[in-house]
């Protein structure tokens, strides 16, 4: 009962809302109802909310009243079905979308993210050619969050073609290059729009390039601004996620020409701004296509990573790492680094010293890397494999199995994850097995719950018991002793804490 009647004052504030001229202190008694009301009430009285005065008040410019307006509507405005919403507030999506408020521009946009997500109301926007105006200017608002909402809504309405065909086929597209001249900053929040829509499909990254604006992006990645070079190759890195994409990209020649431009970095004494991400590229590349190919085909690539890796320069060190780590994460990107030999062997040095000595952000680094390089899923897991990623280990370090456990003391959580990630790397080979059965203490340690404190450095220990205890190995080189106690670790669960029993003691600390 006392529900129906919190519903009913709503509707009956929101009816004396409507008939005042200055309802502030019937907008606070509204603003406090309305949390009591559960929303499927509101939802069954969905046909008699009148918005209207409400988005009214909008326009009146009073503080208080503005912000009291968009909690009250945001709350009403979810009762209602997104079809009606479509419908019946049109005027008023358009108004809000040009409020001087950004809190009433979020409002709306969060409306017109529901609307796009429904098949039945999207269509009542797209035949609404000023509405679709109104978001593609709030892309050159100055709150990033007015802009970003802008974006995912236009990119969630190119799912269809229909929509495409309203954002490519009209005049929207002559609005969408002129928010572009706003600033800089605005023309890479709509290059972000095209990479996210053409990423979908062949058809969609067509209707993309056809509109020009995929080939002004490739031109400002070529051109001489090196800050806007940095900024550009990272849209087109996630053009290169899909593989129409890479198809494209290869077609048009952009893949020789950031080649190109690697090759001529090094008479460009401006060239520490844009290598990380052109270098990053080509890895990314590398990975999805065929590391052999890519690397054959631009051996620049790969004499870049070996000598950003001698750099005195974090930054560039670091972005070899990251790159040599995504490089080295399938079996024939392992197979391309295995074939450069004793260069490869230095690296492996040099990383293993990193993650010994340099600052915490470039160890974590260092790390994931080795992680990456070292593992090997079951099935591929040939003689030949295993001891190559053997004698990788040994190349990190004089004893290496010390040197992580070592690491994985720090203070520092990410760190001690990270090493831990290290052992969980290398837990089902079995020559990785019989190092940690032979090093004095370390099975102890892997069983041991007290030296992990935080959650996430809990959940990283239970993984390297379960990579340990699933093996087929493990039971012969551990011993069954030492097995049973893995076993026992798993059953239990990674916050396992044993029940203190006879002494009261411990907890006094």
């Amino acid at each position: 009962v006392i529900g129906t009647s919190m519903a009913a004052q709503a509707l009956a504030l929101l009816r004396e809302v409507a008939r005042l001229e200055a309802p502030l202190e019937e907008l606070r008694a509204l603003h406090s109802v309305l949390q009591a009301v559960p929303l499927n009430e509101l939802r069954q009285q969905a046909a008699e909310l009148r918005l209207g005065p409400l988005f009214s008040l909008l326009n009146e410019n009073h503080r208080e009243k503005t912000t009291l307006c968009v909690s009250i509507l945001e709350r009403l405005l979810q009762a209602m079905e997104p079809v009606h919403v479509a419908r019946n507030l049109r005027v008023d999506l358009q108004r809000g979308l040009i409020h001087p408020d950004d809190s009433v521009k979020i409002l709306t946009l969060s409306q017109i993210g529901r609307i796009v997500e429904n098949s039945d109301a999207v269509t009542e926007i797209l035949s609404n050619a000023e509405l679709l105006k109104q978001i593609v200017y709030c892309i050159g608002g100055e709150n990033l969050s007015v802009a970003k909402a802008a974006i995912k809504s236009l990119s969630r309405i190119s799912l269809t073609q229909a929509g495409l065909e309203a954002l490519f086929e009209s005049n929207l597209l002559d609005d969408l290059k002129s928010v572009m001249k706003t600033n800089d900053i605005v023309r890479y929040r709509v290059y972000e729009l095209i990479i996210e829509i053409s990423s979908v499909s062949p058809e969609s990254l067509n209707y993309c390039t056809t509109s020009g604006l995929v080939t002004q992006l490739l031109r400002e990645l070529t051109g001489e601004d090196v800050l806007v070079r940095a900024t550009c190759i990272e849209m087109v890195t996630s053009l290169a996620y899909t593989h129409h994409g890479r198809q494209y990209l290869a077609q048009e020649g952009v893949i020789d020409q950031i080649s190109n431009i690697i090759v001529g970095a090094d008479s460009d004494p401006f060239s520490s701004f844009y290598l990380p991400g052109f270098v990053k590229f080509f890895g990314n590349l590398a990975v999805m296509d065929s590391p052999q190919q890519i690397c054959e085909r631009y051996p620049i690539f790969v004499e870049k990573v070996f000598e950003m890796i001698e750099s005195q320069d974090p930054t560039m060190i670091g972005v070899a790492v990251d790159t040599v780590g995504i490089l080295g994460s399938n079996v024939e990107g392992k197979q391309v680094l295995q074939k450069t030999g004793t260069r490869f062997e230095r690296l492996l040095m040099r990383i293993g010293h990193q993650s010994k000595n340099a600052p915490v952000e470039l160890k974590i680094r260092c790390l994931d890397a080795i992680s990456s390089l070292l593992y090997l899923p079951p099935e591929q897991q040939t003689d030949d494999l295993l001891r190559m990623t053997e004698s990788w280990f040994s190349s990190l370090s004089r004893d290496p199995l010390e040197l992580f456990r070592g690491i994985s003391s720090q203070p520092f959580p990410e760190l001690h994850c990270a090493a831990l990630k290290v052992f969980t790397a290398i837990a089902n080979q079995p020559w990785a097995q019989k190092l940690m059965f032979n090093s004095p203490g370390f099975v102890e340690y892997v069983v041991d719950r007290s030296v992990e404190h935080d959650k996430a450095s809990k959940d990283a220990k239970y993984e390297l018991v379960k990579a340990l205890a699933n093996s087929k190995t493990i039971a012969e080189i551990f011993g069954n002793p030492n097995y049973l106690r893995l076993r026992t670790y798993l059953s239990e669960g990674p916050y396992y804490v044993k029940p203190v029993s006879t002494t009261a003691v411990e907890g006094a600390e």
